[in-house]
């Protein structure tokens, strides 16, 4: 019987919620089952046990390189994460609980592993046996939400196809797997941990595997400065608009109506904003407001970048049907450079030689038909944008 409220909170603090997995390697599915096991123990003690199985097919990592790999990439979690070697088993956990007093045990698993553990648990609950002995007053076993991360086949980027990722030398692939708050040189580190437990080599180039042109441009063009927090994107394989939230080291961190997605960076495409599609920076004048295109200085002295620099913010000053917006800027005729888009509309519009005031009219109605229909087209596209969301989220919603 409880004499007091101060005893019925001690009575009351009895109970603990934890999991139990491989985690070999500790994955982006394990995060998702510890975040839940910290949600559903409500504020009341939680704790993570790892086995200790080890051999160089399945169980690459020791259990002390687990430990210390699943505290870092989970820095949440990691007061929770315990580390004893007696513990081999979920009956080893029960009987550990048992002797430290709970008298209250909740166990968080994939879903697919709820009921083989439900009866296990409570078969054995008050009786004796070779693993010891627990009685405990309930034991529930709850779903973490989907499939244990550490089972064959299981979805998503899961231990198994990560294991396979470092088998196979792809470290893009397995870097998928891993938190997108894990650092490159980490996420390098735990690939050779992994590499060197399945009794392989070391990697120390870390190059991809697929080496196509538009990849290895687009690669350039990130590199120096493509794709920005805050930029609009598209998912090509399914045409839905997200905006970046985070550069990894070859990959990107989405958003699309607040989930978050790790994505190649092969696998987006910039959407044009209305006459600023980021492209690669000249190094000599790249800290200048606004975008400086590489190909309009190439090959110029860096005293000739600066005056064309200086050619460009006064034309820009200048309305769109002033001739003398688009004149030939400093180096177009002596250097091997892109010629500027304003100096290309210019000979579009009036040639080598005009006479202003007699294409002047000319010119500013094509100005105004040009713009009229770049607006219809970025309207369009944006129309095009909000009707492929309406459609995913009305089949999300049917589902």
């Amino acid at each position: 019987m409880i004499n007091s409220f101060k005893s019925f909170l001690v009575e009351e603090s009895k109970v603990v919620y934890f999991t139990f997995g491989r985690m070999n390697p500790p994955t982006i599915g394990h995060e998702k089952v510890l975040d839940k096991l910290a949600s559903l123990s409500r504020g009341n003690t939680y704790r993570v046990f790892l086995s200790q199985s080890q051999d160089n097919k399945k169980n690459p990592l020791s259990y002390r390189e687990k430990i210390k790999i699943a505290r870092k990439m989970f820095p949440r979690h990691a007061r929770s994460i315990m580390m004893n070697k007696k513990v081999k088993n979920v009956f080893d956990i029960a009987k550990v609980l048992y002797d430290e007093g709970f008298t209250k045990i909740c166990m968080v698993v994939g879903s697919d592993r709820v009921r083989e553990f439900d009866i296990l648990l409570n078969k054995y609950n008050g009786k004796k046996a070779a693993h010891g002995f627990y009685n405990f007053k309930s034991i529930e076993v709850k779903s973490a939400g989907e499939r244990d991360p550490d089972a064959e086949g299981a979805e998503g980027m899961s231990a198994t196809k990560m294991r396979g990722a470092a088998k196979d030398n792809k470290f893009t692939q397995f870097a998928q797997g891993l938190p997108k708050k894990v650092s490159n040189a980490d996420a390098k580190s735990i690939f050779n941990s992994v590499r060197k437990g399945m009794g392989l080599k070391e990697e120390k180039q870390f190059k991809n595997h697929v080496q196509l042109k538009s990849v290895s441009d687009n690669r350039e063009d990130f590199v120096e400065g493509l794709y920005q927090p805050g930029d609009k994107v598209i998912i090509k394989e399914s045409d839905v608009v997200a905006t970046v939230v985070q550069r990894g080291a070859n990959y990107l961190i989405v958003e699309s109506n607040g989930v978050q997605m790790r994505k190649w960076l092969e696998h987006v495409e910039l959407m044009e904003k209305e006459g600023n599609q980021k492209v690669p920076q000249d190094p000599d004048v790249k800290k200048a407001p606004g975008t400086q295109p590489a190909p309009y200085y190439g090959g110029l002295k860096k005293s000739t970048k600066k005056k064309r620099l200086a050619h460009f913010k006064k034309g820009a000053k200048m309305d769109d049907d002033n001739p003398a917006a688009y004149k030939p800027a400093p180096g177009d005729k002596t250097a091997k450079t892109k010629p500027s888009k304003h100096t290309l509309k210019y000979k579009r519009m009036f040639g080598d030689s005009v006479d202003e005031k007699v294409n002047l009219a000319m010119a500013k109605k094509r100005i105004s038909r040009e713009k009229m229909q770049d607006k219809i087209r970025h309207d369009r596209m944006l129309d095009r944008a909000r009707m492929r969301d309406v459609r995913r989220k009305n089949k999300e919603t049917s589902a």
